[in-house]
C-alpha cells in the first residue's frame, strides 16, 4: 500500500503561484509513476503532470509552460510548482501514484481557487 497526502493549496489570484506537495510513505520503492490530476465542479478528472521513476515528466497541454513537476527522493515528495494561474486552474487537485504490480493510490486532494 502506498498513502499520498497533499497540501499547499490555497486562494490565489490570477497570475499568481503556488507549489502543491504530495508525500508519500509505505511501499514507495513500487512506485512507477506518480502524478498530479485535478477534478473541476462538473468537469472530468484530468491528468496535470507526471514524473516516472525514471524521471520523465509529461504535462498537459494547458499546463505546459506554466507548471513544473518534480520530486525529492530522500522526502518522498512530489511538488507541482504551478505560475502564472489561471481561473480555469481552479479545482480539487489530487495526488496519485501507481506501483510497478498496477495499485493505484490517491490522496485526498487540496483545493486551487484562483480568483481576484
Amino acid at each position: 500500500q502506498v498513502q499520498l497526502v497533499e497540501s499547499g493549496g490555497g486562494l490565489v489570484q490570477p497570475g499568481g503561484s503556488l507549489r502543491l506537495s504530495c508525500a508519500a510513505s509505505g511501499r514507495i520503492g513500487s512506485i512507477s509513476f506518480m502524478g498530479w490530476y485535478r477534478q473541476a465542479p462538473g468537469k472530468q478528472r484530468e491528468l496535470v503532470a507526471s514524473i516516472t521513476r525514471g524521471g520523465s515528466t509529461n504535462y498537459a497541454d494547458s499546463a505546459k509552460g506554466r507548471f513544473t513537476i518534480s520530486r525529492d527522493n530522500v522526502k518522498n515528495t512530489v511538488y507541482l510548482q504551478m505560475n502564472s494561474l489561471k481561473p480555469d486552474d481552479t479545482a480539487v487537485y489530487y495526488c496519485n501514484s501507481v506501483t510497478s504490480y498496477g495499485l493505484t493510490s490517491w490522496g485526498q486532494g487540496t483545493q486551487v481557487t484562483v480568483s481576484s
